[in-house]
């Protein structure tokens, strides 16, 4: 069967959620057994997202082949179950840098190479190729930023170009406020939008308007008329209690048969599909338990910033039937004479999350202490595994002044130092441990009770690691070694045996789905919930 498109643009403003819209029409596609998969353009001149802020852009999410890309394919993975690759991320750099490479290798001898066509025709290159290496009924294609940006304007004029060759249908994702002085939602700034997406050439099949609440009947006719649509092509995308609600509000408005029936698909739902779907979103919105979970980390200013582990939460929530509510702790607040450690009273779990530079270790460490020496529940990832080592060797082995060589170059015991093959390494971009890498749990451990077999893999972001030299003294006083690379030569979990406290170097998080939740969380929620109905 041919390959069919569909693009989702965003107009009046960012922020909007076109990565939900996007995940949801991708999950209703599933719903009916079509292979889809998403590509996401964004216009920023970065090769990828590695040396990224994630105060400015959110978390860097990390794919099984090393890719770091934008936070949207971790929403696009959680709604799909499905591993997604780096060729179905296009930024500005890779672009630009692909149609330069091509002409230094002289590719296009005897042409001014122009931003159209050669630009754009790659643009279109990448996208078709994505459809057609995997084989794909429909390809997704979300185009970051907003129409009437000069950063994606190229590729706005390269999707224009491919709907004149291939089967594409146009997905607007607009804007309707509502302002409180006059109490009614206002449809002028949706209206610009139109006019900045008709100026580009695209005239959109559906509108899908985002607001506070749901769409009015008059405001759907109104927006209906001015993009030159009928009212059922303007879909509701009003506030929901859960995103993972939204794929069956679409359906709701029989979004899914509108879509397939301007696709030119057929379509028969997978019963079994829905059904899984509807059980889980359930879960979410009727938990019959609810526990607490700290999140101290130092980039809780943007929660964005740990979009994948707040994610995680819901999904080991809606496995358990509980909810996991969450309780931001700023690792800085934690440390020095006026450190507050009341922050962490009541809480029925812990997590120290990923995290680069030395600002607030310190913190991060009292409260790894404060969860070992209380008993309660405490999950370490990637930094907070590291830390949970540096808690240990101080406070249980007598190392006063154990550190990582990432936080203190000059401390005597660096429990923790930069990987043998990150020296000498100079490019930031694309040179940490990434991606998927095998582990082997220890059999009778936490780790393995979790996960429930030997073999398992997750995916890494890091440059520093356990220190081998300090394996054995750490075993003897009692640190579990839970879980190694398959040659025992890095360490990837420990764990404390008194209590449910499991670290581990990987990112677990980011493979965490609704249908599939990260066993690690799973367990974290479950002694959290235990916890607390023993009332300690």
């Amino acid at each position: 069967m041919r390959t069919k498109y569909i693009v989702i643009l965003g107009s009046v403003m960012s922020g909007l959620g076109k990565g939900v819209v996007t995940s949801s029409i991708l999950k209703l596609l599933d719903f009916y057994d079509y292979r889809a998969l998403p590509i996401k353009f964004d216009g920023y001149l970065n090769y990828d997202c590695g040396t990224m802020n994630p105060y400015r852009h959110g978390e860097v999410f990390v794919l099984d082949d090393k890719g770091e890309v934008d936070m949207d394919f971790g929403l696009y993975e959680r709604f799909l179950n499905r591993n997604m690759t780096s060729a179905q991320s296009i930024t500005g750099g890779k672009l630009f840098g692909s149609v330069i490479e091509k002409e230094r290798q002289g590719g296009y001898l005897g042409v001014d190479v122009q931003i159209i066509p050669h630009l754009t025709g790659r643009a279109v290159e990448m996208i078709e190729t994505v459809g057609k290496e995997n084989k794909l009924d429909v390809v997704v294609v979300e185009v970051g930023g907003t129409v009437g940006d000069l950063e994606n304007s190229y590729f706005i004029e390269a999707v224009r170009q491919l709907a004149l060759k291939e089967p594409t249908v146009f997905v607007n994702l607009t804007y309707t406020p509502t302002m409180e002085v006059v109490g009614e939602q206002k449809t002028k700034p949706a209206q610009l939008g139109f006019k900045n997406l008709l100026q580009s050439g695209i005239m959109p099949n559906f509108v899908v308007c985002r607001s506070r609440e749901h769409l009015l009947d008059k405001t759907r006719e109104k927006l209906a008329l001015f993009a030159n649509l009928t009212r059922d092509h303007v879909i509701d995308d009003s506030d929901q209690e859960s995103t993972y609600m939204l794929p069956l509000h679409f359906m709701e408005q029989e979004f899914d048969k509108k879509l397939l029936e301007q696709l030119g698909l057929p379509g028969k739902r997978n019963r079994e599909k829905l059904d899984s779907w509807k059980k889980r979103v359930h879960n979410i919105l009727n938990p019959k338990y609810s526990v607490e979970i700290g999140i101290l980390g130092k980039y809780t200013g943007l929660s964005d910033s740990y979009a994948s582990i707040k994610e995680a939460l819901v999904h080991a929530g809606a496995e358990l039937g509980a909810m996991a509510k969450m309780r931001w702790i700023e690792s800085e607040s934690l440390e020095g004479e006026n450190a507050d450690m009341s922050k962490l009273d009541g809480i029925d779990g812990l997590i120290v999350p990923g995290g680069f530079g030395k600002r607030g270790i310190e913190g991060m460490i009292n409260g790894i202490r404060y969860a070992r020496e209380t008993h309660m529940p405490y999950l370490g990832i990637c930094l907070g595994m590291q830390l949970m080592t540096v808690e240990y060797a101080r406070n249980v082995c007598g190392l006063k002044d154990a550190n990582s060589s990432e936080f203190n170059p000059l401390t005597e015991h660096k429990v923790i130092s930069l990987m043998e093959e990150q020296r000498g390494v100079r490019k930031k971009g694309g040179t940490m441990r990434l991606g998927l890498w095998e582990c082997r749990l220890a059999k009778g451990t936490t780790a393995y009770s979790l996960y429930k077999k030997e073999n398992i893999g997750e995916r890494h972001r890091h440059r520093y690691e356990f220190n081998n030299r300090y394996r054995d003294l750490l075993q003897k006083n009692g640190l579990v070694i839970s879980g190694t690379t398959p040659d025992n030569k890095l360490v990837e979990f420990v764990e404390w045996k008194d209590s449910f406290g499991i670290a581990t170097q990987s990112h677990p998080e980011l493979r965490s789905r609704l249908e599939a939740p990260a066993p690690l969380f799973v367990g974290l929620v479950r002694a959290a919930l235990e916890r607390k109905s023993s009332g300690k």
